[in-house]
């Protein structure tokens, strides 16, 4: 698909729905303008209800077919996790670390994650799919990821940036995103009951409808 690049044109971006990722050939995920990570960021909420494939335990990189190295980096407003090719010909990046580097998405407090797990449990991990106890792990025990939610506030923040526009107050605390998230849940499977050790989607996925009515203000 192809998105806005800063000067001018197109940057085309490979994207997987299904694994939940996109593939940026060199220098492509900082060339994208704010026009265009919004409209990705409208791309990832409308195709969030295909099902979910688990991630190979060995990437490759579609240019040249070498193995991809894990990765980490950071930008102003966090550390994210990729997955790079060694001959430079680009990187892997799954949807909810992109929203990090980009601001939408933060990682959660201690405080937030036992407020978080008290009324929630069990959720699978952003990364890679894999099912994460909240009440005694702090990141996936599968591939080490911390644990992150797609943040109303954090949102709002991001959006104001990209679109030059007067930032909105919307940051209910951990308990209240909580019930959001389990009345969400219950909405998408009326006949499934939930209860502690039920896993729910994972917290960027199941955030994701909850401040999508962001972009109607």
């Amino acid at each position: 698909m192809e998105f806005a690049r800063k000067t001018s044109g197109m940057v085309a971006l490979d994207l997987c729905f299904n694994c939940r990722g996109i593939w940026f050939d060199r220098f492509e995920s900082i060339g994208l303008a704010p026009q265009g990570i919004i409209e990705l960021f409208k791309q990832i909420h409308a195709h969030g209800d295909m099902e979910r494939s688990a991630l190979p335990n060995k990437l490759h990189c579609p240019r040249c077919e070498d193995a991809l190295l894990s990765g980490q980096d950071i930008s102003r407003h966090g550390r994210f996790n990729y997955y790079r090719c060694l001959q430079n010909h680009g990187r892997f990046t799954v949807f909810a670390q992109f929203m990090i580097e980009k601001g939408f998405v933060r990682q959660l407090f201690p405080a937030e994650i036992k407020a978080l797990a008290a009324r929630i449990g069990t959720v699978n991990c952003t990364s890679c799919g894999a099912p994460v106890d909240i009440r005694t792990e702090s990141a996936c025990s599968h591939c080490k990821a911390p644990i992150s939610i797609l943040d109303p506030a954090a949102v709002e923040k991001a959006l104001a940036g990209y679109r030059q526009a007067e930032t909105k107050q919307f940051a209910p605390g951990p308990e209240a995103m909580a019930d959001a998230l389990l009345n969400a849940e219950k909405q998408r499977h009326v006949k499934r009951p939930l209860s502690l050790d039920s896993p729910i989607d994972d917290l960027f996925a199941s955030s994701l409808g909850i401040v999508w009515n962001l972009f109607d203000r």
